[in-house]
């Protein structure tokens, strides 16, 4: 028999683990992005651990983000078009129900799921969000900064994100959607600099109006971030376009100028602060100036703005907003007399992952602190899984936060041997619908996540969404009923991609799990045949046990779908070969052996399936007759099913199972693929 893999085989794992999978904004259902780029990913990494070092060690979050823009605007459509009549919360909380049946549907095990402003975590966030910005200004990193912000004089009403439409303004950013200070791309910028601004509410060319609020320092950490931004790259582990993104932020700042005003720049640039200019690479339509910091740059700005230049910005490390003037928000506490105040929805989605933390173990009875031992412990580790296109606030802002209020106590003041601890990123690219990036508030309408439920089932998707190879680049996603014409959809010999690895599970898998259990029925009455396996199923079942837990270390979803394929589809040969071969020879002790290895690939690939597949593994489990809690454990040798099994389960050398009924799947195709 091979040996057992050692504990140097096998990757190092925290004691306790947080995994976060962002927060969608309640303005609208869930649609297929949220679920194949983030949700599937985030919930099969958190079953993996579960059963990797122990459910009671893992915390999975996430919640709905209940303030922000968007909400605003998605809000104020449905009232004035007569389609809704609540206040904005009961708005938030319609979506935010949709949103948890449809997560629910897709088997995401959240351990909880409430909003911003929903249930106890609402409460908790809002602690949290005062604390963390009094940390902030407690440690001097706050700025009290006046600032322009959109006014619409018709509306006469500040506007704010999503109300004021424009072009991005940031060098090189193809984003058809500019807001207030952002771009659905991610890239922050001066409001003042944003192209072409119009007001959402009447369409009239806003206004500037100065307002105070508080920003933290962000460009004050740019020596932090670099060295961040090193570990990163130097770390296996990270996902490449997590330190790039960072490092495109950590420049020196540019102002890009148009050829065709050299001249203008020319009779200003003396009274620009100290600058160096950057000629014209060949084929370019812009010279650069670049300068040392970010208030040298923003000085330059007012000059060019006042001589009539047009220009753009380059990603820079820019104060980061922490407070506005929308009315729905988190409140902000009162520092220094400014009052009124609320939390802009991008900081405080960022904390939110704790807020989730101490409420759903206040839910479960521990103590307040223990947080602290999923944040801040040693032994501990939190993955947060995002889209790439957030990866400025998770990669850039998160990180100088976290390090801006260390080495303090968010809750308890003075300093603490424990502060908190810097999470890890785990980003995907874009999942494209067919070949386009779509977005439901984009030109390109993707299918809602519950659309595709009406076409395959649940597993056919989490599998497919797991093996397209987000980690890598952007991918396609290609569902023939959404996507084919119709000479396409009549045709049967025109391939569904999004069914090829559903064939692995209701046809490879299905026959390896059924073969075993009718054999076990029409041979060995009912029983599971007990002993060693073989040496050659040993050895393929721990080099797989061996490679997906490094893989998943990884969280190479890719790789682990490409290494079950291989492993379920060598199972099944194993099993019909052996078989063939002991029919053959009339063997009945080959017949009995092939059963056992069969049984035990089984085990392997059931244990190893179970975070993409949940409901048709813990299927197989409960036929098997094993308490879920032992069957899905890493806790084991590896070396024989008679390690799960008490004394009082084995009766003469076998195992009891369930009764399979014929023709039974545990894996089933979708309603509509049988037409």
């Amino acid at each position: 028999m091979a040996a057992s893999p050692t504990k140097q085989e096998r990757a190092s794992w925290p004691k306790r683990a947080v995994i976060t999978a962002g927060m969608p904004y309640g303005n609208k259902p869930l649609h297929f992005g949220h679920i194949a780029g983030v949700f599937v990913p985030a919930d099969a990494f958190a079953r993996f651990l579960r059963d990797r070092i122990g459910a009671a060690n893992v915390r999975f979050i996430s919640g709905t983000d209940c303030f922000g823009s968007p909400i605003n605007e998605g809000y104020r459509k449905l009232v004035e078009a007569g389609e809704f009549d609540g206040t904005i919360e009961e708005y938030v909380l319609r979506n935010h129900e949709a949103q948890k049946a449809t997560l629910g549907a897709y088997d995401i095990s959240l351990d909880i799921y409430e909003g911003s402003n929903i249930g106890h975590s609402g409460d908790v966030h809002q602690l949290i969000s005062e604390k963390f910005i009094e940390k902030l200004h407690e440690n001097g990193h706050l700025q009290r900064r006046s600032t322009l912000q959109f006014y619409d004089p018709e509306a006469q009403t500040f506007l704010n994100g999503r109300q004021v439409i424009g072009r991005c303004p940031v060098q090189g950013c193809k984003s058809e959607h500019g807001y207030a200070d952002e771009c659905d791309l991610g890239h922050s910028y001066a409001p003042e600099d944003l192209i072409a601004p119009r007001s959402s509410l009447t369409g009239v060319e806003p206004e500037m109006r100065p307002v105070e609020n508080w920003y933290f320092d962000l460009p004050a950490f740019a020596d932090f971030l670099r060295a961040h931004a090193a570990a990163l790259d130097a770390d296996a582990d990270v996902r490449a376009v997590v330190p790039q993104t960072v490092k495109e932020f950590l420049a020196p700042p540019v102002v890009y100028i148009k050829n065709d005003a050299r001249e203008a720049y020319e009779a200003v640039a003396a009274g620009l602060p100290s600058h160096e200019l950057h000629e014209a690479e060949k084929g370019k339509q812009s010279f650069e100036i670049e300068f040392a910091d970010i208030d040298a740059r923003d000085t330059a700005r007012e000059v060019l703005a006042g001589a009539g230049i047009r220009f753009r910005t380059s990603k820079a490390l820019v104060p980061f907003r922490i407070t506005g003037n929308i009315e729905w928000g988190v409140k902000a506490p009162v520092i220094d007399g400014l009052e009124g105040l609320t939390v802009w929805c991008w900081p405080e989605s960022l904390w939110a992952p704790m807020s989730f933390t101490m409420a759903v173990n206040d839910k479960m009875g521990l103590p307040r602190g223990s947080w602290r031992d999923w944040w801040c412990s040693e032994d501990a580790e939190v993955y947060q899984f995002i889209g790439q296109d957030n990866l400025y606030f998770y990669g850039v802002a998160q990180p100088a936060l976290i390090e801006a209020v260390r080495p303090g106590d968010i809750l308890v003041p003075g300093e603490t041997d424990t502060p908190l601890r810097q999470t890890k990123l785990v980003a995907n690219h874009h999942i494209l619908y067919g070949d386009k990036k779509a977005s439901s508030s984009g030109s390109v309408k993707p299918p809602s996540a519950d659309e595709l439920l009406e076409h395959y089932t649940v597993e056919q998707l989490r599998a497919h969404f797991l093996a397209l190879g987000l980690d890598q680049k952007s991918v396609g996603f290609k569902p023939k009923p959404f996507l084919a014409t119709e000479k396409e959809l009549a045709d049967p010999r025109v391939a569904d991609p999004v069914l090829k690895e559903g064939a692995l599970l209701t046809n490879v898998f299905n026959r390896l799990a059924r073969s075993c259990f009718y054999e076990a029925q029409k041979n060995f009455e009912g029983y599971m045949p007990l002993g060693e396996p073989s040496s050659e199923a040993v050895t393929q079942a721990f080099r797989a046990l061996s490679k997906y837990d490094r893989l998943m270390h990884r969280a190479e979803f890719h790789s682990v779908m490409s290494l079950m394929d291989e492993f379920i589809r060598w199972a099944n040969k194993h099993w019909s070969d052996g078989i063939r071969a002991a029919e053959l020879a009339d063997d009945d002790e080959a017949r009995r052996q092939v059963l056992v290895d069969s049984f035990h690939l089984l085990r392997i690939a059931t244990l190893l399936m179970h975070p993409i597949v949940p409901t048709g593994t813990e299927k197989i489990c409960d036929y098997l007759s094993f308490d879920f809690d032992d069957f899905f454990s890493w806790n084991y040798d590896f070396d024989s099913f008679e390690e799960l099994c008490s004394a009082g389960e084995i009766t003469e050398g076998r195992h009891r199972i369930r009764e399979l009924p014929p023709r039974f799947d545990f894996f089933e195709k979708h309603a509509s693929q049988y037409r």
